[in-house]
């Protein structure tokens, strides 16, 4: 079962074919539901978003002109799903979940 955090990027995963994103979206939203911080991402080809933290709007951008990108699409075949900057990642996720 697809969890709801990810079901807004699974769509935009399958119509270009990404194998192996949903994936590491998967694992990545767990883990951080293992540390009691609950994320919703949004994607829009070929950027994912970060929209909520524990249910706080992200106002914040970052590699993206609408919103906090935390990992891009492949764009050509044989690319895998890459993650922005962890580091800015996680100060982002202490500032919304302190």
């Amino acid at each position: 079962m697809q969890s709801d955090e990810i079901k807004n990027v699974k769509p935009l995963l399958q119509q270009h074919s990404v194998s192996g994103s949903t994936d590491k979206l998967t694992v990545f939203v767990n883990r951080l539901r293992k540390l009691g911080i609950d994320v919703k991402l949004i994607g829009n080809y070929p950027w994912i978003y970060l929209d909520t933290i524990n249910d706080k709007k992200v106002t914040e951008r970052f590699e993206g002109n609408h919103g906090f990108t935390i990992a891009f699409l492949p764009i050509r075949v044989g690319q895998e799903l890459n993650f922005t900057d962890i580091g800015e990642i996680f100060k982002l996720l202490r500032k919304y979940c302190c």
